[in-house]
């Protein structure tokens, strides 16, 4: 998205978009994947307790799902937050959404309504699939990138 004075309605808020642009990504980037920690925190407690749900949507056995769908959501979050290895950990995550997208439209029958908010995180860890970390990420900070 192109900043220039000349493009903007407001010119003078240039310098505002510009100094602001890494800060806002960063803050969307800690956000969801601490939140990710927050949802994942009680799955990694007990990982095993998620088995029967993880088999009535299909994943068998569920006592590998379970630990997998508990760590993806804890350290996946740590990892998308501090941005390392930023694009595998939103990949897992996104995918763990779409999945949630699934059971509420589907299982539940509750439609869009009780898929808004899956598809919405979803839409945000996308984002850092394609987009990774930026400047203030321990990517960046390793030279490194997925």
């Amino acid at each position: 998205m192109s900043t220039e004075p000349n493009r903007l309605f407001i010119p003078a808020l240039a310098p505002v978009y510009r100094s602001g642009h890494d800060l806002v990504e960063t803050l969307l980037r800690i956000v969801a994947g601490g939140f990710l920690v927050i949802h994942g925190a009680g799955k990694i407690v007990d990982p095993f307790g998620a088995v029967q749900m993880v088999e009535g949507l299909g994943f068998y056995p569920g006592v590998f799902w379970s630990p997998l769908l508990a760590a993806t959501e804890f350290f996946g979050g740590i990892l998308l937050a501090i941005g390392l290895l930023t694009r595998p950990a939103a990949l897992a995550a996104t995918i763990v959404l779409l999945v949630t997208v699934y059971f509420h439209w589907v299982q539940l029958d509750q439609g869009f309504s009780g898929a808004e908010k899956s598809l919405l995180w979803a839409a945000m860890t996308f984002f850092f699939v394609i987009r990774g970390g930026n400047s203030q990420s321990v990517d960046a900070r390793l030279k490194k990138t997925f």
